[in-house]
C-alpha cells in the first residue's frame, strides 16, 4: 500500500493548479471578475457566467459554496460580493482598507 506524504499531497495540488487556499483557476476566476471587472458587487450570477464562461448552476453549485465557506464571496439579496479575502486573494486593495489610508 502506498502512503500519501505531505510531498506527495502538495505535489497532486500543483499539478492540479490548487493554491495553498484550494482555489483552482476558475476559482480565481470568478473572484478577479467580482473584484476586477464588478468593482466587487453586488452582482448577478448571469453577468458572473458571462465574464467567467461558466454555466450559472456550475458556478452555484461546484464553485459558489467553497468560496462562501472560506470567507471570499457573500451572497446578498441584490447579487455577489466579494468580500475583504477576496479583494487581497485578487491583488486588490479591499474599499475599507482605501478608506483608511485617506486618513
Amino acid at each position: 500500500g502506498g502512503v500519501i506524504t505531505r510531498e506527495v499531497a502538495i505535489r497532486a495540488l500543483e499539478l492540479e493548479e490548487i493554491d495553498e487556499a484550494g482555489l483552482d483557476e476558475m476559482d480565481l476566476r470568478l473572484l478577479s471578475a467580482l473584484v476586477h471587472k464588478f468593482g466587487g458587487g453586488p452582482v448577478g450570477i448571469k453577468s458572473i457566467s458571462v465574464a467567467i464562461g461558466e454555466e450559472p448552476g456550475t458556478i452555484e453549485e461546484v464553485y459558489e459554496p467553497y468560496l462562501i465557506m472560506q470567507g471570499y464571496i457573500q451572497r446578498t439579496p441584490t447579487g455577489r460580493i466579494a468580500t475583504a479575502g477576496a479583494y487581497r486573494k485578487v491583488g486588490a486593495i479591499p474599499p475599507d482598507a482605501k478608506q483608511e489610508e485617506l486618513f
